[in-house]
């Protein structure tokens, strides 16, 4: 499911912007984008992100910027001298014309730094608890606007449901009658055919129609189906919809009606085979994107 979530918090002369994004994916996908720094604390984020989805790739930015009227900046000259002379050897040894401006200078990472007293202040901060914070806020959006969507798409597969409910009992109404049509128009079309060379034996249509009989019968089908539908509908009406389980049984019904279809040689009968795999399909869709 698609979502979105924000929030932001001012430490140690820092203003730290979380951002949350989720596309629909297969599985649980986490990419997280945030300073260098914070490295280490990935992994911890990583499994916050997991206990609220399930399922979706989730992209987090963690965004930090220096708040310049809390703060006061001074130059590490250490680190600066090191991008300068770095900048002197790949002239000399490879040629590379350019020269590094202040401007240039002042931009690149580390040289500009908080003063001691900031320098402090920041030590003292639990960074972990601060981030573990930050991004559980922008999670709770996260989650609130992906449950919006999901009781949307819910109601939209419980619609898909009750179409296929409504095709299921028409195949159990239709089911009985596929045998005595197939042997009226076995009769018929022996009859049409009889040119006096051969004799019509009851006997042997009698075996005919129950072979096909046999071969056509639908009922254990029919009611795996109606077991499929009494899962799904409980799936759906728990709140706490599974996309995964829910794959599976369409996956089940699909199957269900696609031997239907092979094994009932019947016009009205198949007619109702493809809306059922039509209605499927479009719930298969809508059910990839549910956690």
């Amino acid at each position: 499911m698609t979502g979105y979530g924000q929030s932001a918090m001012n430490r140690g002369g820092y203003k730290i912007q979380f951002e949350v994004k989720s596309v629909n994916h297969r599985y649980c996908e986490v990419v997280l984008r945030m300073p260098r720094e914070w490295n280490s604390f990935e992994e911890g984020l990583r499994r916050l992100v997991q206990q609220h989805v399930k399922r979706g790739r989730i992209d987090v930015y963690i965004i930090r910027e220096s708040e310049a009227s809390g703060t006061r900046m001074m130059l590490n000259r250490e680190v600066a001298e090191s991008y300068i002379l770095a900048a002197h050897e790949l002239t000399q040894q490879y040629g590379i014309a350019g020269n590094l401006s202040a401007a240039e200078l002042l931009a690149l990472p580390d040289v500009m730094q908080p003063t001691e007293a900031s320098l402090e202040e920041v030590e003292d901060i639990d960074w972990e608890q601060v981030l573990q914070e930050g991004l559980g806020q922008a999670l709770s959006e996260l989650v609130t606007m992906r449950g919006s969507e999901g009781n949307h798409l819910r109601g939209d597969c419980q619609l898909r449901l009750n179409n296929l409910k409504q095709a299921h009992q028409q195949l159990l109404m239709l089911a009985p009658t596929v045998v005595e049509d197939y042997r009226v128009k076995l009769r018929q079309r022996l009859s049409e055919l009889q040119d006096g060379s051969f004799v019509l034996d009851d006997s042997r249509l009698g075996i005919e129609v129950a072979l096909f009989a046999d071969r056509c019968s639908i009922d254990e089908e029919l009611a795996r189906l109606q077991s499929h539908f009494d899962q799904c509908a409980e799936l759906l009406n728990s709140g706490d919809t599974k996309g995964r389980k829910l794959d599976f049984l369409i996956q089940e019904m699909n199957r269900e009606v696609n031997t239907i279809g092979s094994k009932a040689n019947h016009l009205a009968l198949g007619g109702h085979v493809v809306e059922m795999k039509a209605e499927l399909e479009k719930m298969r869709e809508q059910a990839a994107n549910l956690e």
